[in-house]
């Protein structure tokens, strides 16, 4: 007979990987060990394994929500969008603004999905670069909507990239309670894309 879950089962896993991000994002994940794991959750390495088999259990899961949530914001912002009947470029903005307030309270997670994809399975890293692809994917076509004079052919990805280059690495210089906030920087990034992106005369 499976033995049930406790009530608070989820809620612990929840608890784990948020740890698991932040000790992965201050020591690296390839410097972390179960058993530190289970220290930084207080609790004890058994305890850790009745939620996760291996370290690599918990890094999967960890991008595995974390690459969902990035794909849920895409869809929530194209639906608003829609109702609100925005312009494509009024998307577009709606799409970095809501990136950049999840990367405000997602620092360790984003972190791990830049640097530690390839600690993965292959099976299980091929789900999480897919993802990835995904969204980029999502950002080339919104782009390309809002500026089709400019993103064009083969430069449509390099453009997209550029976009991804401005807002990606946010957690290493942009601290809350900084000079610059969020939500500030997010209308930066939206003015310098807007006007870079006019049509070259």
């Amino acid at each position: 007979m499976a033995r049930t879950r406790a009530p608070d089962h989820e809620t612990q896993r929840d608890q784990i990987l948020e740890l698991a991000a932040e000790k992965f994002a201050l020591t690296s994940y390839a410097s972390t060990s179960m058993i530190n794991l289970a220290t930084a959750s207080g609790t004890s390495k058994a305890r850790l394994y009745h939620y996760y088999e291996s370290k690599e259990a918990i890094l999967f899961d960890l991008l595995d929500r974390y690459t969902k949530r990035l794909m849920l914001i895409i869809a929530e912002v194209e639906g608003a969008s829609q109702r609100r009947k925005l312009t494509e470029r009024e998307t577009f903005a709606e799409l970095i603004r809501a990136f950049l307030s999840e990367y405000e309270t997602s620092h360790s997670r984003h972190i791990a999905l830049l640097n530690d994809v390839k600690y993965l399975a292959p099976p299980q890293r091929e789900i999480i670069l897919e993802r990835q692809r995904d969204v980029v994917a999502a950002f080339t076509r919104q782009l390309t909507r809002a500026y089709p004079e400019r993103a064009t052919g083969d430069n449509q990805t390099a453009l997209t990239m550029m976009v991804f280059g401005m807002i990606n690495w946010t957690f290493t210089w942009l601290k809350p309670g900084g000079h610059m906030g969020y939500r500030e920087f997010a209308e930066q990034v939206i003015g310098m894309v807007d006007h870079g992106l006019q049509p070259l005369s």
